[in-house]
């Protein structure tokens, strides 16, 4: 999972940092709303850890930016009376920790929300039948094997982890692809066409002119090997 971590203070940063690393977890850790802004639209994280006292403004200015890309977010905050803490909540947020707080906390919160978020418990993924286990990379749909080719597993983890929200081709380049946009080209197309052959037509949709996403629900998922 990778975390965009939205903190100024250098030790506090730093000490979460690396306690979700130590847990397997990607972290972009920026320190002020600008780089916040920024790190949205170009790093593809999947849960946010937002400080509200910023040095260029207040946290929950950015919680409707964060709602409307589909990010799940936990506010880790000093603002500890109940009125602050419904409003981060009532603005958006999927939770509230006070600081300080001890960081086996932190990541149990982390943990149960990207649970609640994307049906992940750090090993599994499962939507609609098809099952992805992220120790051993299988995947099966509906119980069947399905062999995939790393550059596919990579796509299909990703899509998977952001269900409900659309992946653009630039960010799948970028991150999925050996050698990224030097070897996109048509190669992207290749490779989706072969997942989406694999694990059945009706899980992966296109949003003609910006990327691609796979939904939560759906009734037009068909049995591998079915599709094109």
């Amino acid at each position: 999972m990778k975390i965009l971590l939205i903190e100024d203070d250098m030790d506090l940063g730093n000490g979460v940092r690396i306690a979700l690393r130590d847990q397997g977890m990607q972290v972009v850790w920026v320190r002020s709303l600008e780089d916040a802004a920024r790190s949205i639209e170009h790093d593809s994280c999947e849960l946010v850890l937002l400080d509200l006292g910023l040095p260029d403004g207040d946290g929950l200015d950015l919680l409707a930016r964060l709602r409307a890309a589909r990010l799940p977010v936990l506010i880790l905050s000093a603002r500890d009376t109940l009125e602050q803490r419904l409003r981060g909540l009532d603005g958006g947020a999927d939770d509230y920790l006070v600081k300080p707080f001890v960081l086996a906390e932190l990541l149990s919160r982390v943990r149960a929300l990207a649970r609640r978020s994307y049906g992940f418990d750090g090993d599994t993924i499962e939507l609609r039948g098809l099952l992805l286990q992220v120790p051993t990379r299988r995947v099966s749909v509906h119980g069947r094997p399905v062999e995939l080719t790393a550059s596919e597993y990579a796509l299909l983890k990703t899509l998977l982890m952001r269900a409900n929200r659309v992946i653009t081709r630039r960010v799948l380049e970028e991150h999925i692809l050996p050698g990224g946009l030097a070897n996109a080209s048509n190669t992207l197309d290749v490779h989706m066409g072969n997942l989406r052959r694999k694990i059945g037509e009706g899980y992966i949709r296109t949003v003609r002119g910006v990327g691609y996403v796979i939904d939560q629900q759906s009734e037009t998922a068909t049995s591998p090997g079915a599709g094109a």
